[in-house]
């Protein structure tokens, strides 16, 4: 594992980092020191660990919403209906969880008849 030497709102930090993983690691760094820039040139609050807290909890909820509108998106467009009969397990399923019955909907309609992806 190799490590790489970055600066998040001006202080130095050694961080390991997987091979073939640098470009994501600094784009991580980058986000938490925009949003920790961003919480300190606000002028409301000025101790780092708070800052770091708050940059955050702003980081997840953003995270949170992606993964929601993602979501929302693969649920709400229709699959094409290839058959008709679903399987009994995706029924039960859609039953109690009806998100989950429609992404069992959806797989069950994209492997086709043979139940293969390929």
């Amino acid at each position: 594992m190799k490590q790489l030497e970055v600066q998040i709102m001006g202080q130095s930090y050694l961080l390991s980092c997987p091979e073939g993983g640098d470009a994501r690691l600094l784009e991580a760094v980058e986000r938490v020191d925009t949003a920790m820039c961003k919480i300190r040139d606000g002028g409301k609050v000025r101790a780092r660990d708070r800052i770091a807290v708050l940059a955050a909890l702003n980081l997840a909820f953003d995270l949170g919403d992606r993964s929601n509108a993602a979501a929302q998106a693969v649920f709400s467009t229709p699959a094409p209906n290839n058959h008709s009969n679903t399987s009994p397990s995706t029924r039960a399923h859609g039953e109690d969880d009806p998100v989950l019955g429609a992404l069992l909907n959806r797989l069950d309609n994209a492997l086709g008849e043979d139940g293969q992806l390929l």
